[in-house]
C-alpha cells in the first residue's frame, strides 16, 4: 500500500512538473507573439512604414502561434490529467496545422537570416547585386513557403488517427492525445525523406547565412574602428545590433530544432514510446515558438520607437 501510494505520488508530481513547463511555454509564447501581432496590426491601421524585416517577422509570429495553439494547449491540458478525446478528423487537423506551422517557422527564419546576410553584405561583394531585388522577393518567397509546406505535409494526416480508431493497423503508436499509424517501413522511409528535404535545405542556408554574417560583422568592426563620426557610428551600430539579434534568433532556432529532431527520430524509432519521450519531444518543439519573440529585442525596440512616432504624428 505504501509502495503504491509512493508510486502514485511520484507520477502525480512528475505530471504536475511537466504540466507547469508546458503551461509556462504556452502562456509566454502566446503573450510574446500576441504582443508582436498587436504592433503589426497597429502599423497597418495607422499607415506607419514598418521595417524591411517586419513582413518576415509577421509571418514568423503567425507560424509560431499555430505551433503553440496546436501543440502547447493540447499538451498542457493532457499533462494536467484532463483527457482529450479527439476524433480522427480532429487529430489529422491538429497534426497537419502543427506541421504546417513548424515548417513555415523554419522557412521564414531561414529567409530572415538570408535577407539580413544580403542586407549587410559589402557593396563590392557578389551579394550586393541582390540588395535591390531582395525586398521585392520577400513576399513571394513567404508565399512559396506556405504553399510548399501545405503540399509537403498533406500526406502527414494519413498516418495520424484518434485513439479510439478501431481500424486494423499493422503498427499503432501512442502520440499522447492521438495515435500514429505505421503500415510499411519502405513507405515511411520515403515519406520521412520527402518531409525532411525542405528542412535540410533551409537549415543549410541558415548555417551559411549565419557564418557569412559573423565574418561580415567582424570585417565591418575592423573597418570602422578608426571612424569617429557620430552619424556613421549610430547607423553602423543599429545595423550591427539588428544583425546580432537575428544571429541569436537563428542560432537558438538551430539548437532547439536539432534537439527536437533528435528526440523526434528517437520517438519515431520506438514502437512503444515512454512518457518521457513523448513529453520531452513536445517540450523542445515548443521552445523556439515560445522564446523567439523575446529574442528579437532590437526589433521589438524598433517597433516601440515606430509606435511612439506614429502616436505623435497621429
Amino acid at each position: 500500500m505504501n509502495a503504491c501510494s509512493w508510486g502514485n505520488g511520484t507520477i502525480a508530481t512528475r505530471d504536475l512538473m511537466i504540466g507547469v513547463v508546458f503551461l509556462s511555454q504556452t502562456i509566454f509564447g502566446i503573450w510574446g507573439n500576441c504582443s508582436l501581432h498587436y504592433r503589426y496590426i497597429f502599423f497597418y491601421f495607422t499607415g506607419c512604414r514598418a521595417r524591411s524585416t517586419s513582413l518576415i517577422l509577421k509571418h514568423l509570429t503567425v507560424a509560431n502561434s499555430l505551433v503553440i495553439a496546436f501543440r502547447g494547449v493540447p499538451q498542457t491540458v493532457e499533462a494536467f490529467g484532463l483527457k482529450i478525446f479527439l476524433s480522427d478528423f480532429g487529430c489529422k487537423l491538429v497534426f497537419y496545422v502543427l506541421r504546417l506551422g513548424r515548417g513555415v517557422s523554419l522557412g521564414t527564419t531561414c529567409l530572415l537570416s538570408v535577407f539580413q546576410a544580403i542586407t549587410i553584405s559589402p557593396w563590392n561583394s557578389r551579394l550586393a547585386e541582390l540588395k535591390v531585388q531582395v525586398l521585392r522577393c520577400t513576399g513571394p518567397c513567404i508565399t512559396v513557403f506556405w504553399i510548399l509546406y501545405m503540399l509537403v505535409n498533406i500526406v502527414f494526416p494519413l498516418y495520424v488517427a484518434g485513439k479510439w480508431n478501431n481500424k486494423t493497423i499493422t503498427k499503432k503508436k501512442d502520440l499522447g492525445f492521438c495515435s500514429g499509424m505505421w503500415n510499411d517501413t519502405i513507405t515511411q522511409s520515403l515519406l520521412a525523406a520527402v518531409l525532411t528535404a525542405p528542412d535540410v535545405v533551409c537549415l543549410g542556408l541558415m548555417i551559411w547565412a549565419s557564418i557569412y554574417m559573423v565574418f561580415t560583422l567582424y570585417g565591418h568592426k575592423q573597418r570602422v574602428q578608426h571612424i569617429h563620426r557620430n552619424g556613421i557610428s549610430r547607423r553602423s551600430s543599429s545595423v550591427t545590433r539588428a544583425t546580432q539579434s537575428i544571429l541569436v534568433l537563428v542560432s537558438t532556432f538551430v539548437s532547439f530544432y536539432t534537439l527536437s529532431s533528435i528526440f523526434s527520430i528517437d520517438l519515431a524509432l520506438s514502437d512503444h514510446p515512454s512518457w518521457w519521450q513523448l513529453n520531452i519531444t513536445a517540450m523542445f518543439a515548443l521552445c523556439f515558438p515560445s522564446v523567439s519573440p523575446f529574442l528579437l529585442s532590437h526589433e521589438s525596440k524598433g517597433l516601440r520607437i515606430f509606435s511612439a512616432s506614429c502616436r505623435r504624428n497621429a
